[in-house]
């Protein structure tokens, strides 16, 4: 098997390998892991999920069922365990994973930065694969090119900076209605990289709303 085949098997559902590392005993990942990957949406992802069965039934939680049905057949097919942000505590190290993964990187406001998906970085799950698999160079962290720094000043209530997050101050300023409701932070989206993430505004509001519904 390879990291071009796993990335094989995840892109009929829309997701992308957005890092990988061979795990050691002190990273978390379950007993016999060989290679952790990381998997999150990729282009096209949110007209595929939210179409899917799980957002129609009137249940709770549709994307976190829908990611658990997804990546767990995948996992199966490969051999290996899906494991997944949500349905704790307690809760995989996904933050760890990430800055392990050689793709993602600690931000100037102290998001998770991505090589290719800026600050709209997330992750539907990981899969933990028996064998340890070939994996590319880690990339450079975007940031350390980046001169205009956009995600320093784009909140509009200087919620998130680089004074850390205001939790309060945030939740506040989306109280009123803003445009971050409907399109997403406005910090995640200044930055230059974030559009590789092809995010969609409907996708954005989605997450919005489980944040503050």
């Amino acid at each position: 098997m390879s990291l071009d085949a796993v990335a094989a098997a995840l892109a009929p559902h829309r997701l992308a390998v957005t890092g990988a590392f061979h795990p050691g005993a002190d990273d978390g990942a379950p007993d016999g892991t060989g290679t952790l990957v990381l998997a999150s949406p990729g282009a096209g992802f949110w007209p595929h999920a939210s179409a899917a069965p799980e957002f129609a039934d009137g249940a709770p939680d549709p994307l976190d069922r829908w990611s658990a049905r997804v990546l767990g057949g995948v996992a199966a097919g490969l051999g290996g365990a899906a494991l997944f942000p949500f349905g704790g505590p307690p809760h995989p190290p996904f933050h760890t994973w990430a800055l392990r993964g050689g793709q993602a990187f600690a931000s100037p406001v102290g998001l998770l930065v991505h090589a290719s998906h800026g600050l709209w970085l997330s992750f539907r799950g990981a899969l933990a694969l028996p064998g340890r698999l070939a994996l590319p160079e880690p990339a450079a962290s975007p940031c350390a090119t980046c001169a205009a720094r956009p995600c320093l000043s784009a909140c509009p209530v200087g919620a998130l900076g680089a004074a850390g997050y205001d939790l309060a101050a945030c939740h506040a300023h989306l109280a009123t209605g803003p445009a971050c409701m409907t399109a997403g932070c406005r910090v995640r989206a200044a930055c230059p990289i974030s559009a590789g993430a092809a995010r969609t505004p409907a996708q954005s509001a989605y997450h919005m709303r489980q944040f503050h519904p």
